[in-house]
């Protein structure tokens, strides 16, 4: 089944942010010190991401160009409206925390990881689901620490994880006929080194340290694709 660790994936995600929200609250300097501790550690995580790519202009250009697109688009406010829509709707009375903010913040950390893109890749070429499988797990014990301090949007980041991911394993058969292995790999170095740099700004917002809108840098990870593809295809590039 092509889609069994999307799936698992999800339901993880869903388990997880399920858990954590119904842990008892933290205090409130607790909560601080765990957000920024996840902070640091999500930090560590798109530093190493950030320094897989191959050529760093396509990350600087894909990510300049990105936000321009992002920003004109307003990526960022329609994922905070469509999150604002949730909490009208879910939020409890004395919730402290936005639902939305639990639901972007969740959703750019599990879509942007390197992970993702392999993983689904792999459930669609070969029918192997051990990376997704592996990133259920860390995402589930993820999303209960984001959905005890950062509340139940945590958990409908599930949806747009599996929607990306399903996507791509079930477009991954006719990748395969058409991109070279060599080429394929490529691919996922730069998006994994544009996605470590969108992780970073999550950890530096995070921390508190800046508010940048993470989301309206999305088409960043498609364009080093074409980037790429243009570099091997087109002698001129």
């Amino acid at each position: 089944m092509v889609l069994l660790g999307t799936i698992v994936n999800g339901v993880a995600i869903i388990a997880g942010a399920f858990i954590g929200s119904r842990l008892k609250r933290f205090p409130a300097g607790m909560q601080e010190t765990v957000m920024k501790a996840i902070g640091l550690a999500v930090l560590i995580l798109g530093a190493t991401m950030a320094v897989e790519g191959e050529n760093f202009l396509f990350v600087i250009f894909g990510l300049a160009l990105g936000a321009m697109l992002g920003e004109r688009w307003n990526l960022e406010g329609k994922l905070n409206e469509f999150g604002g829509f949730l909490e009208r709707k879910l939020k409890k009375e004395g919730d402290q925390h936005s639902l939305a903010e639990g639901f972007v913040a969740a959703t750019l950390l599990f879509v942007v990881g390197a992970m993702a893109i392999i993983g689904a890749l792999d459930s669609g070429f070969r029918g192997d689901h051990s990376v997704l499988l592996t990133k259920s797990v860390l995402d589930g014990f993820t999303s209960v620490i984001f959905a005890a301090t950062m509340g139940i949007g945590v958990l409908f980041s599930a949806f747009p994880v599996m929607l990306y991911q399903g996507s791509i394993a079930l477009a991954a058969v006719w990748i395969i006929r058409f991109v070279p292995e060599e080429l394929l790999d490529l691919v996922i170095a730069e998006i994994t080194a544009v996605g470590g740099v969108m992780i970073i700004g999550i950890a530096l917002n995070l921390l508190g340290v800046t508010n940048i809108r993470i989301a309206n840098l999305l088409p960043a990870i498609f364009l080093v694709v074409v980037f790429v593809f243009a570099e091997h295809w087109l002698p001129f590039f």
